[in-house]
């Protein structure tokens, strides 16, 4: 399976490489547009219908819009919660039934959880497309939020969190990251919450989370693979189409007020080398200068090519590590870097390194072949990340979920090759001020490991899209 893929891609990206070169060095073609017909129930559910009759297939996400930013100070970790309890059961279906009915027929089915949305998807053979859409209605409508089952989650999710953040290697590193750049807005909280949180919380809190964002009207529905549009829009209506509307969602999230100076920070963890930390507060996903902002990313910090990695790691060897991300998703949130000090030398002064790496793009902003490159990089990985009915679904739900316009599954191809020299250096100055900066140095607790990093480490970073 390996190996057939492998191949599957060299040929998609032989096929990009060829269309480029036949119309000149500088012109990238744009993959085909999307050809989906989108319609809202009358209980407020968004359905997006693509067909794609390449496989006998049918791929299903079900994006509800919350995540861990619509979580209260003192009630966090409800959404990851829910990713597990969705499956604990309902009034017609038993605990873990449904994954196994999947299985059994062949399909798949997973679910995930970030920031701004929850989302549970299966792909199956087209005929069992009526099976996952009872499945769904059935959990949609009557999903069984009992204490005993609540209880039992708990104890998962603290696994989780001991497996995921405790027990990895510079596994807190996003947690400690966001709690010093974010004041106020819920970013600053990881999506796996607190367990403190979780452990104090009532059934009643629970339960009034769940009442509040998983309805149909705070639902988009995204199905793509081997169907008929007029039949799976009828058998989405039988089975979605007849769960009560819930009431009016509430978005009473609180904004991140403007940083007005710099702000400094060095804290201890039982790591065993030092890390630092450059992070900027940047704009939201969908707004004009994310795009420059995703190229700016790519070119500063994105793999051992990008200039960060070159510098820290390759040419100056004072880092072991160096990686970054401009983290652009439903709301303002940030562009960071990190490294992880080489032995031997000063935190403080790979900081400034890093920090300088930042500010150098502010003065003499990105060559024209970088920006050809990366704009290169960002139409390889459109094109072989719209291949898959999965990859599909996913581009429409994140436009219609996140940037709340459909179009966008197909724009943002023109918008990221539009990007100029002069926009990457533009949003540059304009994010990497000195008031937006966050320094932050994380040190070696006294008694920590001195051994260094394990064989083929890799920082864990965030989520990306």
């Amino acid at each position: 399976m390996l190996r057939r893929l492998s191949f599957r891609i060299a040929i998609l990206f032989t096929s990009v490489l060829a269309l480029t070169s036949a119309t000149g060095p500088d012109t990238i073609v744009r993959p085909t547009k999307f050809d989906y017909t989108m319609t809202t129930l009358p209980n407020g559910l968004q359905v997006v219908f693509l067909e794609d009759h390449s496989t006998p297939i049918v791929h299903a996400a079900l994006w509800y819009h919350v995540g861990s930013k619509d979580e209260k100070q003192g009630r966090t970790g409800f959404a990851h919660l829910f990713e597990h309890l969705m499956f604990k059961g309902s009034r017609n279906v038993r605990p873990d039934q449904h994954p196994s009915w999947i299985t059994s027929v062949g399909g798949q089915a997973n679910a995930f959880t970030d920031e701004d949305a929850t989302v549970y998807w299966q792909t199956v053979p087209a005929q069992y497309l009526p099976l996952v859409l009872w499945l769904e209605a059935d959990r949609m409508a009557s999903l069984d939020v009992s204490e005993e089952k609540f209880k039992t989650e708990l104890e998962v999710v603290q696994e989780e969190r001991r497996m995921r953040f405790e027990n990895q290697p510079f596994g807190r590193l996003p947690e400690i990251i966001f709690d010093k750049a974010f004041t106020t807005h819920p970013y600053k909280h990881q999506t796996i919450g607190s367990l403190e949180d979780l452990q104090k919380a009532p059934i009643s809190a629970v339960r009034e989370f769940h009442d509040t964002y998983y309805v149909p009207n705070n639902a988009t529905l995204t199905l793509v693979g081997d169907f008929e549009t007029k039949q799976a829009q009828a058998l989405v209506d039988q089975y979605l189409g007849r769960v009560p509307r819930g009431k009016a969602v509430p978005r009473d999230i609180p904004t991140e007020p403007a940083p007005k100076s710099e702000q400094t920070f060095t804290v201890t963890e039982n790591w065993p080398l030092p890390a630092v930390v450059v992070s900027h507060h940047i704009t939201y996903d969908g707004h004009p200068d994310a795009y420059p902002l995703h190229i700016l990313a790519k070119i500063l910090s994105d793999g051992d090519s990008s200039r960060i990695y070159r510098s820290l790691v390759y040419e100056k060897q004072i880092a072991l590590a160096a990686f970054g991300e401009a983290k652009l998703i439903e709301h303002p949130n940030l562009f960071y870097a990190v490294a992880i000090v080489q032995p031997g030398n000063k935190p403080e002064v790979v900081l400034r390194e890093l920090q300088g790496q930042l500010d150098r793009v502010k003065t003499e902003g990105v060559t024209a072949a970088e920006l050809s490159r990366a704009k290169r990089q960002f139409a390889r990985d459109y094109i072989l990340g719209r291949d898959t009915v999965q990859q599909k679904a996913l581009h429409l739900a994140h436009a219609v979920v996140i940037h709340n316009d459909i179009k966008t599954a197909d724009a943002e191809f023109d918008l990221f090759q539009n990007v100029t020299v002069a926009d990457v250096q533009r949003v540059a100055r304009t994010y990497f001020t000195p008031e937006s900066r966050m320094l932050l140095t994380i040190l070696p607790r006294a008694g920590a490991s001195s051994g260094g990093l394990p064989p083929g480490f890799v920082p864990r970073e965030g989520p990306r899209r």
